[in-house]
């Protein structure tokens, strides 16, 4: 079950590249843009990174963190951030206990063959720790540009 609009941000504290932690709860008192990505360094992966990187002072004119989230390890992310010059957070849900509680952690099929992992979204939590905006199955083209929308708007 995914969490939506209206909902109160589930807390989560979970490793970080760079050696550190996040805990959402601590966040609070400014808008946070949490999303959750399959695998480092894969194509589509990569762009939405990218994307998030490249607009990352529009994102902090408004006063919002970002923060990516998948079940690689801190090591991996460690090198994907270095590789791509990525200046926000990454963690690391390398037990699945966070991608399961915001219902990210999905069925999925490729060629026939139905396997578990990571759904694409994202998720706008307000000031408050609300959830404001949620994106499912997200298209990475386009996608940046749309979040960074909400988030002015809150």
């Amino acid at each position: 079950m995914s969490i939506e609009p209206g909902a109160k941000a589930p807390d989560f504290t979970l490793p970080t590249n760079g050696g550190g932690s996040v805990t959402l709860s601590k966040l609070k008192g400014k808008p946070v843009v949490l999303y959750f990505y399959p695998k480092d360094d894969t194509s589509g992966c990569t762009a939405e990174a990218c994307g998030f990187r490249d607009s990352l002072p529009n994102f902090r004119k408004v006063g919002a963190t970002v923060i990516g989230i998948s079940r690689d390890s801190v090591a991996a992310h460690d090198k994907f951030a270095k590789k791509y010059e990525l200046p926000f957070t990454l963690a690391s849900d390398a037990e699945g206990k966070v991608t399961a509680a915001w219902g990210v952690w999905v069925e999925k099929s490729m060629y026939g063959r139905k396997y578990m992992g990571i759904e694409r979204a994202t998720f706008l939590i307000d000031a408050k720790g609300v959830v404001r905006e949620v994106w499912h199955k997200v298209k990475v083209p386009g996608h940046v540009e749309a979040v960074m929308a909400a988030a002015k708007a809150l």
